[in-house]
């Protein structure tokens, strides 16, 4: 009884710190809003939305973009988790917004359509909303760059590299197999999709690896034996981070989402091609998405994941 109290203190002192050091803000469009009146299931399923933005520090203009975009889909039960990632390149119909008319477009310029920011992840949720019909139970719009601090306040990530990969920003080769990266690192090689076998794919999967390296390497982390060290933490992830709950408290989530481990994580990619349509590149959905986005808004995610193994990834 005594520890299961110190837990719950821990915790509710953590998600307090969480509280106070993240940005809030009204990410997702109405239309693209769970209308459940209790806000949130806390038995599940979930569907968030998380949004990684290449902005830099002081970066304030509306030419901000999306380095990734991920459905986070949690059945029932909360003991596993889906990351559904969609390509930037994702032929869409985008709604109207201030000075856009809306039109077809890549999925990606929804959100500088949409000004960037948190203006610009409200188109974005209702343009993904209008596309899959999913409604959302939260959102994160997270500062990729800024996340560099936190991987090395964990002491780094361990990534396994499958095929050689050469970085056109920093010209830095990543060899095969795993491997132990700091911040910069890390964000470099996920941030690559030229000369992969796979293209923009692979790099999808590559910020999937990611996500579930870094919850791993907290989970190894024994941060509640150093307390500065935990509050570095905090204050860095949350100095990178803007949420949108829709009204769920933090510590009500954290006490949720507990018992989701980074070895129930799988990463998915969207049934889809390239197609160059009038000499521009883009990415089609391969009939309709295969069923994806129906499994995602019912409770078929995993068998959906059993029938189409070619799209899934163990992270």
């Amino acid at each position: 009884m005594l520890l299961a109290t110190v837990a719950v203190v821990g915790l509710r002192v953590l998600a307090d710190r969480y509280e106070r050091t993240i940005t809030r803000a009204e990410l997702l469009d109405p239309t693209a809003r769970t209308d459940r009146t209790d806000r949130t299931d806390r038995h599940g399923p979930l569907n968030y939305l998380l949004v990684g933005s290449d902005r830099r520090p002081g970066d304030t203009g509306p030419e901000q973009r999306t380095d990734a975009i991920l459905m986070v889909h949690v059945p029932a039960g909360l003991r596993e988790g889906y990351l559904v990632s969609v390509p930037r390149d994702l032929l869409v119909d985008i709604p109207p917004a201030a000075g856009y008319p809306g039109g077809e477009d890549k999925v990606n310029a929804a959100y500088e359509y949409g000004g960037g920011g948190e203006a610009g992840a409200r188109l974005l949720s209702a343009t993904l909303s209008r596309l899959t019909g999913i409604r959302f139970d939260g959102a994160a719009l997270v500062d990729f760059a800024g996340l560099r601090s936190v991987i090395d306040l964990l002491g780094g990530v361990t990534m396994c590299v499958r095929t050689e990969v050469r970085s056109i920003h920093t010209d830095r080769v990543f060899s095969p197999g795993c491997q132990r990266m700091d911040g910069a690192q890390a964000l470099d090689y996920v941030r690559q999709r030229y000369d992969l076998p796979g293209g923009d794919y692979d790099r999808q999967t590559h910020q999937q690896q990611l996500l579930g390296a870094m919850l791993q390497r907290a989970g190894e982390t024994r941060l509640r034996e150093n307390p500065v060290q935990l509050h570095r933490l905090v204050q860095a992830v949350g100095g990178s981070l803007t949420v949108d709950t829709n009204g769920v408290p933090v510590e009500d989530l954290l006490l949720a989402l507990r018992g989701l481990s980074t070895d129930a994580l799988r990463g998915v990619q969207v049934p889809s091609y390239p197609q160059t349509i009038d000499q521009v590149s883009y990415v089609v959905l391969d009939n309709g998405g295969e069923g994806l986005f129906e499994a995602v808004r019912g409770t078929r995610m995993p068998q959906w994941a059993g029938a189409h193994p070619h799209w899934v990834t163990r992270l």
